[in-house]
């Protein structure tokens, strides 16, 4: 599997985690936002245009910085995007 595969495989994988366990939350606040740009950036993935647009990268800081929950599951999701993302770059 290539990374671009694992990228997607990763931003899916986000943003199952955050309508199943996140469903009211992702109306509001740092969720939303999070949601939205993982939204985005699996459009952009499969629609084949410049990942270069994806912005993704400072969810994990987005989320530290309002909720300061370091042993959130969501945010070892939210590292490997970014770093998957990082690595496409």
């Amino acid at each position: 599997m290539d990374k671009k595969e694992q990228l997607t495989r990763q931003v899916k994988t986000v943003i199952n985690i955050l309508e199943k366990e996140y469903s009211n939350e992702i109306k509001k606040d740092i969720f939303q936002l999070i949601y939205k740009r993982y939204k985005n950036a699996l459009e952009i993935i499969e629609n084949n245009k410049d990942l270069n647009t994806i912005n993704i990268i400072g969810g994990v800081r987005a989320y530290m910085d309002s909720y300061n929950d370091y042993e959130n599951p969501l945010l070892k999701e939210l590292h490997k995007a970014e770093n998957l993302l990082k690595e496409l770059l």
